[in-house]
């Protein structure tokens, strides 16, 4: 009978225990009813205008702020349509977010002298499944849009226009088929071109903005980008990963080409810049990119400015003109100009075939003063 007492007591307490909490839970429904009865009362609409509101501010900023530059290529406008796309789905998700944090702050803000806590609620399972199937269903749209345009960047066609990029401090060197290497791209509008992407020295990043793609320039790799213009015009080529001392000037550009255009200039073996032969090494190489030189329309600021070539040669005291520039190019730590540091490629020497470089020499030392 003793165990039979204990045993009916243990469960009267155990009972009494849960009623506080039953009590409350049951105390708390009519609260929970009157806040559901509350959004159900025209709150949609509300919710509604809150979110259109919110909406309509998002994409006037999309909209008129120009975030991208005009597309020159095929493969620009499906980045530029997977950029859109993202942005309208990040659009509705701010506008929903939005309209339930404004009309949540709105309507149900607390009194400045309630300090009482609020009642307690389980949550809503329905309303947690949607808001984690929705955003895994958009986040899986916005994988399969990008993987469909970067599987149709990637494709070259059967006959594709291959270029060599060469990068290397502070300049970019673009190679064709015939063998002739430039120190600016041209390329034709409406067909594939290839870009075989690589660096003799540091890590570098390809990049022309219109075309909106980067490759990144790493040495020993070969890296492709496909590109197909759509349009004509020039564009310029950037450098967009720091490379150096130089890096803010390693820039070229791109000449888009009608295609018979195109075909003359490449017959031709391409066109050479106005002038003595000398220029054209010198743009060809990138010199412009690190030294100043007038009649190059070159103001590069890492190396020693080239029009006072004169005055250097005869502070270095190391023989005539000719000889100084030969030295400084094929074997820069033979001087160093006061105030300069050893920065220029080495390889110079081998890279410029011999005739090139009497060349450069001889126009280098006619331009000095």
């Amino acid at each position: 009978m003793a165990m039979r007492s204990s045993c009916s007591t243990s469960r009267r307490n155990r009972r009494a225990s849960r009623s506080p909490r039953r009590a409350l839970l049951s105390s708390s429904a009519p609260v929970i009813a009157l806040i559901l009865a509350r959004v159900r009362r025209g709150s949609i609409i509300q919710l509604l205008a809150i979110g259109l509101v919110a909406a309509a501010i998002a994409t006037a900023v999309a909209l008129l702020v120009p975030w991208l530059p005009v597309s020159a290529g095929k493969e620009s406008t499906r980045i530029h349509f997977v950029f859109w796309f993202t942005t309208a789905i990040c659009i509705g998700v701010f506008a929903v977010v939005a309209a339930v944090l404004t009309y949540s702050v709105w309507k149900f803000r607390v009194k400045p002298d309630d300090d009482s806590d609020g009642p307690p609620t389980h949550g809503h399972t329905t309303l947690e499944i949607v808001w984690t199937a929705v955003p895994a269903v958009l986040v899986t749209a916005i994988s399969i849009v990008s993987a469909i345009v970067l599987a149709e960047n990637g494709n070259a066609g059967s006959n594709p226009l291959v270029v060599k990029v060469t990068g290397q401090q502070f300049a970019w060197t673009f190679t064709y088929a015939n063998g002739k290497s430039y120190g600016s791209l041209t390329i034709p509008k409406g067909r594939h071109t290839k870009l075989e992407i690589t660096s003799k020295d540091v890590i570098h990043s390809f990049w022309v903005p219109q075309l909106s793609q980067k490759q990144d320039a790493v040495p020993g790799q070969v890296n492709s980008l496909v590109i197909t213009p759509t349009r004509t015009g020039t564009f310029p080529v950037i450098c967009t990963e720091l490379c150096g001392l130089g890096h803010a000037l390693m820039r070229s550009h791109v000449d888009i080409l009608p295609v018979a255009k195109f075909d003359t200039w490449l017959k031709g073996g391409g066109k050479s810049p106005a002038g003595a032969p000398g220029l054209a090494v010198f743009l060809q190489n990138g010199c412009g990119g690190c030294h100043t030189l007038k009649a190059a329309g070159a103001a590069g600021k890492v190396g020693p400015d080239l029009d006072n070539l004169k005055e250097a040669a005869a502070q270095a005291n190391r023989g005539p003109l000719t000889a100084f520039i030969h030295e400084s190019i094929v074997d820069p730590p033979a001087y160093l100009a006061p105030g300069y540091a050893d920065l220029m490629p080495h390889n110079f020497g081998t890279q410029i075939p011999p005739d090139k470089l009497n060349q450069l020499v001889a126009y280098l030392a006619g331009q000095a003063r």
